[in-house]
């Protein structure tokens, strides 16, 4: 993590916009680390460091992107259902998804329905990601889709769902819009839903 911040500050004290750092250079090295991921040529703790130092880097980015005005391409609000702890699967793709030039509201684990709810409407988020652990607690997915309908929220955001219990059939069979197996590929189905290359 501490040589991917080093060079970005390099980058930066070198002229280069913190717009071309991010999109020149982070967001390929972390395609090249979600690529490599599903091929299984790396596993998920070095995607963990991979993000890890992504979000140093970013974390330096962010101030200088807000002042020139550099836009997200687009926000999304993640979170483990009510009910599960487990948040490592979660974490990973907030993290990834902001190496993809994502705006992420993490909500943490054991999320209401409720909560999800007023914080896409509060932050009108484009993406709404729900993720579970437990075969037990996957049902609370349905919780959080119907909770959407509730405040006429369906229609303006796109629910994508994962996590080890999930499957395309399960996403569908609730109503989702999008299923990530990976983090990577989560990642791939939030650009796809909103139409980003």
């Amino acid at each position: 993590a501490k040589g991917c911040t080093v060079l970005t500050e390099v980058a930066i004290q070198a002229g280069h916009s913190p717009q071309k750092v991010l999109t020149e250079a982070l967001v390929p090295a972390m395609q090249v680390v979600g690529d490599k991921f599903r091929c299984n040529e790396v596993y998920v703790p070095e995607v963990l460091v991979a993000a890890r130092a992504m979000k140093k880097s970013l974390g330096l980015l962010k101030p200088l992107l807000t002042q020139t005005g550099a836009k997200p391409v687009g926000t999304a609000v993640i979170g483990t259902v009510k009910g599960d702890l487990h948040d490592i699967g979660k974490n990973l793709v907030g993290m990834m998804l902001e190496g993809a030039g994502f705006e992420v509201v993490d909500l943490g684990a054991d999320v209401a329905p409720e909560k999800f709810v007023q914080v896409a409407k509060d932050t009108k988020a484009q993406i709404v990601g729900i993720s579970t652990l437990l075969t037990t607690t996957m049902l609370g997915m349905k919780d959080v889709l119907r909770a959407l309908e509730r405040a006429d929220l369906r229609t303006k955001v796109k629910v994508m769902v994962g996590g080890a219990p999930v499957t395309q059939s399960f996403a569908d069979e609730i109503g989702a819009d999008g299923y990530g197996e990976s983090a990577a590929e989560a990642v791939d189905k939030a650009k796809e839903l909103l139409g980003i290359k």
